[in-house]
């Protein structure tokens, strides 16, 4: 190898990222410069990779927030708080959320928080309806629902009450439970117990984590519902996941400056690639760009044959080494896109090696 090749090795620069395209960098230097500033001959090793044929895809960077879904603060009633859950902890359908003056406050399940208390003579409605499914669920409820609090669905509440150890009234005061669209995780304790009911007593969430990232307003167009993104989490593990919900623009205060971001809500594709992890950061990469069947080689293959092109060394027959011209296209995943005359898949080429 030349002292040239070796400087230029050494200092070549591969692909900087930017909104989904790619700027490559390579320093030559003139010959004088490079008989200054050169290592002794045996500091550069070498080694080879082949010209390959595949796809590749540029990225976008951006950061978001791993942490469990739909986080909700849950409480109310008058009255000392005398039961709470443990944080972390799992309530399904019937479970106990917490307690107020040794009553518990239950979870139910629905798409519709309640609004007024369940008793007879009250009118028909969809919250009914889904205080009667979860009844059912729950073994207590032996009718279809349908929306109208009967003397059935009275009694199915008394049997309730029963075995939850309550007053068996059939009624459910305003309050006493909460409908939520699943089961939740308690995701904090708000209040201790022996103070005072307030509307903060637990934080809940759904059971299932997403990701949150508040995209630039520069980078907006990448925020579509149903792209494929990469996921990098803590760790250097990598998973990928699928963008759900693209919120509207929102302005926040960072530093004493303010700046507009585009929330936008990602789920795993894999759920249990996060199963040991709470909350984190991570970082997620949206597509931008995607070149199609395309010859590529490592970054650090390509050399700087003079000011203006860029180049690799191709290794023949017999160890012999010759440098190609090469057009460069799309820089992605350590690899950038090549063409040129002599070009072709399978062809070993020089990169430096550690």
């Amino acid at each position: 190898m030349t002292d040239r090749r070796r400087i230029i090795a050494a200092l070549c620069v591969g692909a900087v990222l930017i909104s989904g395209g790619a700027v490559a960098s390579v320093v030559a230097f003139s010959s004088a410069e490079a008989t200054s500033q050169e290592e002794p001959s045996n500091t550069v090793r070498t080694g080879t990779a082949p010209i390959t044929t595949g796809d590749l895809a540029g990225t976008t960077q951006a950061t978001g927030t791993l942490d469990y879904a739909d986080q909700r603060t849950i409480g109310g009633g008058a009255g000392i708080v005398t039961a709470v859950p443990a944080p972390g902890s799992t309530v399904s359908l019937g479970g106990t959320l917490y307690a107020v003056d040794n009553v518990p406050v239950t979870l139910l399940h629905g798409p519709l928080p309640a609004w007024r208390a369940f008793e007879s003579g009250m009118g028909d409605g969809p919250d009914v309806q889904q205080l009667e499914q979860s009844l059912a669920a729950l073994g207590y409820f032996d009718r279809e629902p349908d929306g109208e609090f009967a003397a059935s669905t009275a009694r199915a509440i008394e049997r309730w009450q029963k075995a939850l150890g309550v007053e068996e009234t059939g009624r459910l005061e305003l309050g006493s439970v909460v409908f939520m669209p699943g089961d939740v995780r308690i995701a904090s304790v708000d209040a201790a117990v022996g103070t005072a009911a307030s509307d903060k007593i637990v934080t809940v969430s759904s059971l299932v984590k997403r990701i949150d990232v508040p995209l630039k307003l520069a980078d907006q167009r990448l925020g579509v519902v149903g792209t494929k993104v990469d996921v990098n989490l803590p760790g250097g593990q990598r998973t990928t996941g699928t963008v759900t919900d693209v919120g509207v623009p929102t302005e926040s205060d960072a530093d004493g400056q303010k700046k507009v971001t585009i929330p936008v809500g990602i789920t795993l594709d894999d759920p249990a690639a996060a199963a040991d992890l709470q909350r984190a950061t991570v970082t997620v990469g949206f597509p931008t760009e995607r070149r199609e069947n395309v010859l590529s080689v490592p970054v650090e293959a390509l050399i700087a044959i003079d000011d203006k092109t860029f180049g690799v060394e191709v290794v023949e027959g017999k160890g012999k080494r010759r440098q190609v011209p090469v057009t460069t296209g799309l820089f992605a995943d350590g690899r950038v896109e090549v063409s040129g005359d002599g070009i072709r898949e399978g062809l070993d080429v020089v990169v430096p090696v550690s």
